[in-house]
C-alpha cells in the first residue's frame, strides 16, 4: 500500500487517461496523495504535442525525479531518450498500456525500473476511474487516427485508428451519468474519423448517446476538417438534439491550401469555410473553435495573409494559436525552418486579430437569458457553459452539475459574465 501522486497535462484524452490510472491505483489497494511531497511515488501523464509543452514536461520530470517516478502518456512513447536523459531511473508507461499500471507501480516501488510502451491495452472503455471533476465524465471513443500530418507526433505515439464500439461507449456514458456527471465529453485523437474502421460514424454515435434517457449535456470533441464532407449532413442532424452542445472544434491550421498540402492535412480551406457556414446557418447561435499554426517551414508571407483572411471571413469564436515547433521524428522537422522573429511577428498578428473577434462575438451574447450548466469551480470562481458551450462566470455560489437561469451582463474574449435570474 502506497500513497501515489498523479498529475496530467495536455488534451482531454490525456486527462481521461490520468483518471483511469488513478482508478486502477485505488482499485489496486493504494491511495491517492494530496500533493507530490506527501507521496511514495509520482505518476506524470505527459503531452508532447508542442515544443513548449515538452519543455514543461521535462521541467516537471526533473522536479519529480527525487521520488520513485512513472512517466506515462505521449512523451515517453514519442521521445523515450529525452525522458531517460533527465530521469534515467523513471519507469515508463505508454498511453495504450494502462492495463500495466499496477505492475509498473509495484516494480517501481520495489526499486526496479519497468518499461511498458507497447500497445497492449487499446480499449479504455470500462476501466475504473477517479474523476478530476465530479460533474464531467470524459469518455474516450477511439485511439489513434487516420492522418499523416507532417508536423505531429500523435500518429507516432498512438498509431492507426481503433474505434470502440457504439454500444460499449453508450454503456460507459450511461455509467458516467448514473455516477453523478451532468456533462459528458466524447474525446479521441480525432473524432471526425470515428467509426470508419468498424463500419460506424460519429453521427451514429452522437445520435445513440443522445437517446440515453437521463438529463445531461454532451460535448463532442475535436474533429479534423478532412473527414467532415463525408459525415456533414448526418452530423448536422445529430447536433439538432438539445443534449448536444452547439460547439465544434475543427482545427484548420492554415488558410493556405499550399501549406495544408505540405502539412499533409488532406483538407482544403474551402472545407473549413463550408462547415463554418453550414453549421452557423443551421443553428442560430453556434460556437466554432479552431487551431492555427503560424510559421510552418513552407509558409510564405502570401500564405500567412491567406490565414489572416480566413480568420477575418469565418470569425471563429476561439482560436488556439501555436507557433510552429519542430517535433522529433516528424517530416516537417527535417525542413528548413523560418526565422524566429518572423514567426513571432505573425503570431502576434493572429493573436491580436483572434482576440478582437472573440470579444466581438462574445459581446453579441450580452442581454441573453437562458440555462447555464455549472461544471467548474476554479480558484473560488464558479464557471458554467450555456447551450453553445460559451463559458459563463458568475459571482454566486452554485452546486457543480446544477443548471441555473442566467442573464449575460458582460463579455470578455475568453467568456461571458452573468447573474442569476430570480
Amino acid at each position: 500500500m502506497a500513497k501515489i501522486w498523479v498529475e496530467a497535462y495536455g488534451c482531454s484524452a490525456s486527462f481521461a487517461d490520468s483518471e483511469m490510472i488513478s482508478g486502477l491505483i485505488v482499485n489496486g489497494g493504494h491511495s491517492l496523495a494530496e500533493n507530490e511531497k506527501d507521496s511514495d511515488l509520482s505518476v506524470i501523464v505527459t503531452c508532447s504535442v508542442k515544443d513548449v509543452t515538452a519543455h514543461k514536461m521535462v521541467h516537471r520530470i526533473k522536479k519529480l525525479k527525487s521520488n520513485p517516478l512513472v512517466v506515462a502518456g505521449c512523451l515517453p512513447k514519442a521521445e523515450q531518450a529525452t525522458v531517460e536523459k533527465f530521469s534515467p531511473n523513471a519507469s515508463l508507461l505508454g498511453p495504450n498500456s494502462l492495463g500495466k499500471t499496477l505492475e509498473v507501480i509495484r516494480s517501481t516501488l520495489d526499486g526496479v525500473r519497468k518499461i511498458e510502451l507497447a500497445d497492449t491495452d487499446v480499449s479504455k472503455i470500462g476501466l475504473p476511474k477517479v474523476r478530476l471533476n465530479p460533474a464531467v465524465g470524459i469518455v474516450e471513443i477511439a485511439s489513434g487516427c487516420m492522418s499523416e500530418c507532417t508536423f505531429c507526433q500523435t500518429k507516432i505515439v498512438k498509431g492507426d485508428l481503433q474505434s470502440y464500439r457504439v454500444g460499449d461507449i453508450v454503456r460507459q456514458v450511461r455509467h458516467e451519468i448514473e455516477d453523478g456527471c451532468a456533462e459528458v465529453w466524447l474525446t479521441s485523437t480525432d473524432n471526425g474519423c470515428y467509426g470508419f474502421d468498424i463500419g460506424s460514424s460519429l453521427p451514429e454515435l452522437v445520435h445513440a448517446v443522445s437517446e440515453i434517457e437521463q438529463n445531461f449535456m454532451m460535448r463532442v470533441g475535436m474533429m479534423n476538417p478532412m473527414y467532415l464532407p463525408r459525415i456533414k449532413g448526418k452530423l448536422l442532424e445529430s447536433f439538432g438534439n438539445d443534449k448536444v452542445f452547439k460547439f465544434l472544434h475543427i482545427p484548420v491550421q492554415s488558410g493556405s491550401d499550399k501549406v495544408l498540402k505540405d502539412m499533409k492535412r488532406m483538407h482544403t480551406s474551402k472545407i473549413f469555410y463550408d462547415v463554418n457556414s453550414e453549421f452557423r446557418k443551421r443553428f442560430d447561435r453556434f460556437t466554432i473553435a479552431t487551431d492555427i499554426i503560424v510559421g510552418f517551414p513552407t509558409e510564405t508571407e502570401e500564405d500567412f495573409v491567406k490565414t489572416i483572411d480566413l480568420i477575418n471571413e469565418t470569425r471563429p469564436d476561439v482560436v488556439n494559436l501555436s507557433r510552429y515547433s519542430a517535433r522529433s521524428g516528424t517530416k516537417a522537422s527535417q525542413m528548413d525552418q523560418i526565422d524566429v522573429d518572423t514567426v513571432k511577428q505573425r503570431s502576434k498578428l493572429v493573436f491580436d486579430l483572434a482576440k478582437k473577434i472573440s470579444q466581438q462575438r462574445n459581446e453579441e451574447w450580452i442581454g441573453w437569458k437562458g440555462e447555464v450548466l455549472f461544471d467548474e469551480v476554479s480558484d473560488g470562481i464558479t464557471k458554467g457553459r450555456n447551450f453553445a458551450y460559451k463559458q459563463v462566470v458568475i459571482d454566486d455560489n452554485v452546486n457543480l452539475g446544477q443548471k441555473v437561469n442566467i442573464k449575460i451582463d458582460g463579455a470578455a474574449p475568453n467568456g461571458l459574465y452573468g447573474s442569476i435570474v430570480s
